[in-house]
């Protein structure tokens, strides 16, 4: 019973987060799903000793962000068609929990993954350039050219768009 109660606190404080997280990389509601899953049932089978609230919730994100590169290295990702294909108009189908609708997140998850995640985690997680820099293991220097440079690139995508 204790260990129900103890998964169903973890499940409510971290699934939201694996998910946007995964949803960001993937765009994919089912894969994402699925890596937040199976990053809380990671967290069950290795039981890692957490300092603290903010260590416990970076491992979470930097298991979630590993699990999707995994994810995108398989073969079984390189040969099915995933949601970027879908034209804009047909996205309201695709709509995902714990996501807002937003064209501007929609126009995040579509710059190269060194500049979505950094954006993403600042902007839409709320975390800080060193925490940034702590979950996807770069530099401080790293993630502030990639911020930059990825608003730079988003400011270019949504002039397109206009």
């Amino acid at each position: 019973m204790e260990i129900q109660r103890q998964l169903e606190g973890y499940f409510q404080i971290y699934y939201p987060a694996c998910y946007r997280v995964a949803f960001s990389m993937l765009k994919n509601h089912a894969d994402a799903e699925d890596i937040a899953q199976e990053t809380l049932l990671r967290l069950f089978l290795y039981q890692p000793e957490f300092k603290n609230a903010e260590h416990e919730k970076a491992w979470m994100i930097r298991t979630a962000i590993n699990l999707c590169k995994d994810l995108l290295k398989s073969k079984w990702h390189k040969t099915t068609v995933g949601i970027e294909s879908v034209p804009e108009e047909g996205r309201l189908v695709f709509q995902a929990p714990y996501l807002e609708e937003d064209d501007t997140l929609w126009a995040v998850l579509e710059l190269p993954d060194r500049y979505k995640n950094c954006l993403y985690l600042f902007y839409y997680e709320d975390y800080s350039i060193r925490e940034i820099a702590e979950i996807l293991e770069e530099p401080e220097n790293t993630v502030k050219t990639n911020l930059r440079r990825g608003r730079e690139a988003l400011k270019q995508l949504l002039g397109e768009r206009s």
